[in-house]
């Protein structure tokens, strides 16, 4: 019988470095997201699964055939291999925290890098439970190898326990997300699932069928340059017509001050000179109304921008991702399944909704239905991430859970 834990494999699959890099145009953005996923493969097939295929661009699926005499449906699950290029990923070293006590914990002594429940209250939940963290040099990964290894831990989990009665189970693990591409090649129809689960939330008990509609504005504005001791009447500064632009929109709508359901406007670059400045803006919304009105008011302002200035403005808008909920919504039984899942397990279930997109929006759209769920972790993206072990435990309990649920449905 195989008796690695979830543990032992998360330690293990955090010392592949798999930033993602959305520079590179290809896919996957970055060759140890195929190195980690070539060692997956292998493992997978020294579990004896059935199905197993990994493609060109780094999408690893495969099967755990039903063992039940009945006709059931096939459930998914996944997870990503990448982690955020917002910090390194590269010679992760994580250490485990046993029996926390609530105080600081000392990632670096020497760099003075404290994870402090001063700075982050939600270590309190925690206390007597064991975490692990950084060394304060990367990130953690546990989003979103905590996914893979529940995943993965749970299916070695099924195979052991036979009398455990499943239906067909479908899992898969892509590159990509968190540039915003894990579903891109995601091939529905090969992967053969009725619906799935991302196993890629935040803390445990979460429960995500709810996101934001996406898209990301261009907006261009081209300047003239002369000598400013003689431009009055010539000059046209970009740089402080974008300005002007910015300070049109509503202040109070943008990330730091919006929660919950509450959309915004967010700049995330801006790169001028006199001659050209260029405005990247992310904009985000659940409603769908909402939304393609706060596209429209940039057009708006565009115009407005060039009634002052013509032929200054140029914008271009694209969508990048919408609401699952629309997708979710007429299959809300697998959303019972899961809650009804994490509640077998001790776990009480947190529905929220994504401030942000998850593969599982895309999926949904493609005609793969895929509510997210809790991986454990917390922090993500930088030195400060943690997992608590016992939520890790509790994923792959969840997800033997489902596929219980769903041969009893």
């Amino acid at each position: 019988m195989n008796t690695t834990t979830v543990v032992d494999r998360f330690l293990e699959y955090v010392k592949f470095d798999t930033q993602s890099d959305e520079l590179t145009n290809l896919t996957p953005s970055t060759p140890g997201q195929m190195i980690f996923a070539q060692h997956l493969e292998k493992e997978l097939r020294a579990m004896n699964l059935s199905d197993i295929h990994l493609d060109d661009n780094g999408y690893l699926m495969a099967r755990l055939p039903s063992n039940s005499q009945k006709q059931l449906p096939t459930v998914g699950f996944i997870a990503h291999l990448d982690t955020s290029p917002d910090m390194s990923g590269h010679n992760v070293n994580p250490r485990i925290v046993k029996n926390y006590n609530g105080g600081d914990i000392a990632l670096n002594a020497e760099q003075n890098i404290i994870l402090s429940p001063t700075d982050f209250p939600e270590l309190n939940h925690y206390k007597g439970q064991d975490l692990i963290v950084t060394d304060g040099n990367t990130l953690l990964g546990a989003d979103d190898k905590a996914g893979v290894a529940e995943i993965i831990t749970a299916i070695a989990y099924l195979q052991q326990h036979p009398e455990i009665e499943h239906g067909d189970i479908a899992i898969a693990f892509n590159p990509d997300e968190e540039i915003g591409q894990g579903a891109h090649h995601f091939d529905v129809n090969r992967f053969g699932a009725d619906w799935a689960y991302t196993m890629d939330g935040g803390e445990i008990g979460e429960l995500e069928f709810e996101n934001f509609n996406a898209a990301v504005a261009k907006v261009t504005f081209n300047g003239r340059n002369v000598h400013p001791g003689y431009a009055y009447h010539k000059m046209i500064n970009s740089i402080r017509i974008a300005n002007q632009f910015v300070i049109m929109l509503p202040r109070w709508e943008t990330p730091e001050h919006t929660e919950g359901y509450e959309g915004f406007y967010h700049l995330v670059a801006f790169e001028g000179s006199v001659e050209k400045t260029v405005l990247t803006y992310i904009i985000r919304d659940h409603d769908r109304n909402i939304f393609n009105r706060r596209k429209k008011e940039l057009e708006h302002l565009a115009r407005k921008i060039n009634t002052e200035f013509p032929g200054v403005c140029e914008i271009e808008i694209k969508d990048q991702y919408y609401n699952m909920r629309e997708k979710i919504e007429p299959v809300m039984h697998i959303i019972d399944i899961a809650q009804e899942a994490m509640r077998d397990s001790g776990v009480e279930p947190k529905v929220v909704p994504i401030r942000g997109g998850t593969d599982g929006a895309q999926l949904s759209f493609k005609g793969l239905p895929c509510p997210n769920i809790f991986a454990g972790g917390l922090n993500f993206h930088g030195r400060y991430e943690f997992v608590p072990i016992q939520s890790m435990e509790k994923a792959v309990e969840v997800i033997v859970n489902i596929a219980r649920r769903v041969a009893k449905a």
